[in-house]
């Protein structure tokens, strides 16, 4: 894949998993192992169960196509085409809709919906920076 399509990848800690709220929705919270970075996700507790100490890796991607090349076709029309989704467990594809800089110049919040499943990221500016974009492609596999 090439690396300009490839916006964010780290592996993640689970340290908490919220179910109560809604059902097959679970929010789930966790750090990378150099904790500069935590991760708040909703995700779908069917399709992609997880429990407290798990690890799951994160990929962030503007493109689902392993050359990096751009879509030009939704990510389900690709057919037997194999694709970044036939390699992961869990794909979103949504809008970054906010970007939070605190101040200090070394921290940046990024949120992203997905069909109103939310992503929080916080961590350094220099990792999430690439993260400005419209929409992306999110990934997970344990």
């Amino acid at each position: 894949m090439s690396t300009d399509a490839a916006l964010y990848e780290d592996s993640f800690q689970i340290t908490t998993v919220l179910d109560q709220t809604y059902d097959r929705v679970a929010r789930i919270m966790g750090l990378t192992a150099s904790s500069d970075t935590s991760l708040t996700l909703d995700i779908n507790s069917e399709l992609f169960p997880v429990a407290t100490g798990e690890q799951v890796t994160m990929l962030i991607a503007t493109t689902l196509n392993l050359d990096g090349t751009k879509d030009e076709r939704g990510w389900r029309d690709k057919g037997n085409e194999e694709t970044l989704a036939s390699l992961w467990d869990y794909v979103c594809y949504g809008k970054v809709y906010r970007h939070h800089d605190p101040g200090d110049g070394a921290n940046i919040k990024v949120y992203v919906s997905f069909g109103g499943l939310l992503l929080l990221l916080d961590g350094p500016y220099k990792k999430l920076s690439p993260l400005r974009q419209d929409y992306v492609y999110m990934l997970l596999k344990r």
